[in-house]
């Protein structure tokens, strides 16, 4: 049995937290914690391959996805915010899945410390554009999603390197292509 006071074992009890919402709520927990330095061991818990998901949004092979009417209407803002909020909630999967799935390595404590940064940051932005859809009457999932992210996480869950290039610096990076688009 895992020690529950290693950062690995909270981690992974995040990451098979099924509700976005108490998902981000207990990673900017977590981090708080660490910050305060209630956490002095890293432990070997095992991350999930893959971390729980909601029931929506429905989840679908990128080519398969409606293509997103974002406007300036009500509508294209419902679809921009839950495309985002998307975003946000895969990227505090995978930050918190870099924190726990590679601490075997010998890694240095701010390697660590960066990623949890990183998971807290995007369950904050989560936690933004999800009260922002309910002030538009909405809710994160109401639309279909893709599950791209995740599908390059699985193929490169055991090799950090290859983890490092693929999922933050090239999936993430496309999304920089979109920017100004996106705040136009």
């Amino acid at each position: 049995m895992q020690h529950q006071s290693t950062i690995s074992y909270v981690i992974v009890a995040t990451l098979e937290t099924a509700n976005p919402r108490e998902k981000t709520q207990a990673a900017t927990n977590i981090v708080a914690a660490w910050r305060a330095n209630h956490y002095t061991e890293l432990g070997r818990t095992p991350p999930p391959d893959r971390p729980a998901r909601p029931a929506k949004p429905s989840l679908l092979p990128p080519r398969s996805l409606p293509r997103r009417r974002i406007t300036a209407g009500s509508a294209g803002r419902v679809a921009l915010l839950d495309a985002i909020a998307h975003i946000e909630l895969n990227a505090t999967d995978l930050a918190l899945d870099m924190a726990s799935r590679f601490v075997g390595q010998n890694l240095p404590r701010a390697f660590y410390n960066d990623w949890l940064c990183v998971a807290d940051d995007k369950s904050h932005h989560f936690l933004m554009l999800s009260d922002r859809l309910a002030q538009l009457g909405a809710a994160y999932g109401d639309l279909p999603a893709h599950d791209g992210l995740w599908q390059a996480a699985h193929a490169t869950k055991h090799d950090l390197l290859a983890r490092l290039a693929i999922a933050p610096l090239a999936l993430g990076a496309r999304g920089l292509d979109v920017t100004p688009a996106m705040i136009e």
